[in-house]
């Protein structure tokens, strides 16, 4: 099991490190079997510009069920709204060594569909 993590924070680390060379803002997930979190950092990494997850009052109240594709896109949507309030646009996305299928796919899609550029 720890095989597992340790691959994908290797996999994480590698992308972060190619983001934080361009120095733009990124658009970080993190993914469990119960819940979606997005943030969107500042291009070092030391401020939260906007966050939206599963849990914010917002969704929590709107969906049935909080770990499936029709709950990420509903992320997609509201981080997306709160980037554009924060005035950010352009975006790097990062996975955080997720693949890029299912419910990540579906969180990146709908925060493109709501404005974002990445």
């Amino acid at each position: 099991m720890q095989d597992k993590k340790i691959s994908r924070l290797r996999r994480a680390k590698r992308s972060r490190m190619k983001i934080r060379e361009h120095e733009v803002v990124r658009l970080c997930i993190h993914r469990t079997p119960r819940h979606m979190y997005a943030q969107v950092t500042s291009s070092d990494g030391a401020k939260v510009l906007a966050s939206a997850s599963t849990l914010d009052k917002a969704l929590n109240k709107k969906l049935k069920v909080t770990g499936n594709v029709e709950a990420a896109k509903e992320v997609g949507k509201l981080i997306a709204e709160r980037a554009l309030k924060a005035g950010v646009l352009k975006i790097a996305f990062d996975r955080s060594g997720f693949n890029y299928h299912g419910r990540v796919k579906a969180l990146a899609d709908a925060a493109r569909e709501g404005g974002l550029d990445f």
